[in-house]
């Protein structure tokens, strides 16, 4: 039997500064407690990041990689982006476009995944066993 997990969509606020960013955390903790999270930010409306913004972003993506789940970024405007450029943080989060490509990559199996395991697999056949099994 299978289950479908929902992927979970947050509008993120127009600030997501100290004043709003611990708010964050504790606003998606119940949706970071289930088995394997798919969480979106939808960034469309954020006009404003400061440290506190992306250190909230980054507890929120430990959570869910705590429980094997992910947090993906969409609809980032350039302000914001250029923060997170900035900061360094763009590469650990996947970003995309548009909340709706965000919702796609869930549902498909990921490239990077497969280019792995190919690699794996033309190295030394054993060793990626060896690899895929730990």
């Amino acid at each position: 039997m299978t289950t479908k997990r929902p992927i979970i969509v947050l509008e993120l606020p127009e600030k997501l500064v100290l004043e709003r960013a611990h708010f964050l955390f504790h606003e998606v903790g119940e949706f970071l407690k289930t088995d394997r999270p798919r969480l979106i930010f939808d960034f469309s409306e954020v006009a404003q990041v400061d440290s506190a913004g992306v250190e909230a972003l980054l507890n929120c993506m430990e959570e869910a990689m705590k429980r094997n789940g992910d947090l993906k970024l969409a609809s980032i405007p350039p302000g914001p982006a250029a923060v997170l450029e900035l900061t360094k943080v763009d590469g650990l989060f996947e970003i995309f476009d548009d909340v709706s490509d965000a919702v796609e990559s869930f549902r498909q199996f990921p490239v990077h995944a497969v280019r792995e395991a190919h690699q794996l697999w033309s190295e030394d056949p054993l060793q990626g066993i060896e690899r895929a099994a730990s």
